[in-house]
């Protein structure tokens, strides 16, 4: 692989658009949000979709960064990939109850559904993490414990289409996830190869997905 691997798949005329969305609220973390919208953005495909959706026009990040939402709630929910992001007002986000009855149609039996740290606990109060353990950062923690959820020492965990993420830098292995999910292993390795240290891509794509291997589909056969 080299730098500047850009993922290109090349298919048949009739390849149906896939929109994966964002959600990134008011005092939004820049990690959580953009990390993986960096990442997912490597894949290179006809019809293939990035959007930060907020509820807002605009929404200022925990440190000030002001950036302009590129879809709304209602595109994010009927998305095919909604990653929930992470920040300082989550516990002001789930405590608003016409901000959560737009979000009511997020469904893991249509959709691939993550969550990076604080997100975890808007999916818990979804009632979308019912006996499903879930990854958070240790602030969070306590919060989404108090929902009923149990909370893996761990950065990542998936269950079927559901998965959480627990700190910063495991935006990437989310990010990894959804396009291992949608476009395969080899375009996720592409992705991370992409954007890894330089002298340390090899072991850098490895590690990430020994994080995430276990939790796609046919990795228990594969292991078998």
């Amino acid at each position: 692989m080299h730098d500047n691997y850009l993922i290109v798949l090349i298919g048949a005329s009739s390849i149906e658009p896939m929109h994966i969305a964002i959600l990134t609220f008011e005092g939004y973390n820049e990690l959580d949000s953009l990390i993986a919208l960096g990442i997912l953005n490597r894949v290179k495909q006809p019809g293939w979709r990035v959007s930060i959706a907020s509820p807002s026009a605009k929404v200022r990040s925990m440190n000030g960064v002001v950036i302009e939402a590129q879809a709304s709630l209602q595109d994010a929910v009927a998305a095919d990939a909604v990653i929930v992001g992470s920040g300082m007002q989550t516990r002001e986000v789930i405590a608003d109850a016409a901000l959560m009855q737009q979000l009511k149609p997020l469904d893991p039996t249509r959709q691939l559904l993550g969550a990076q740290c604080s997100g975890t606990l808007v999916l818990a109060r979804l009632g979308l993490l019912d006996r499903v353990p879930a990854c958070t950062d240790l602030i969070t923690k306590p919060w989404v414990q108090e929902a009923g959820v149990d909370v893996l020492n761990q950065p990542f965990f998936a269950k079927g289409n559901i998965a959480t993420a627990g700190g910063c830098l495991a935006s990437a292995y989310l990010a990894a996830w959804v396009i291992a999910r949608l476009q395969g292993v080899a375009a996720a390795e592409s992705a991370l190869h992409y954007v890894a240290p330089v002298g340390e891509k090899d072991a850098y794509v490895a590690q990430a997905m020994r994080n995430i291997g276990p939790y796609l589909p046919g990795a228990e056969r594969s292991a078998a």
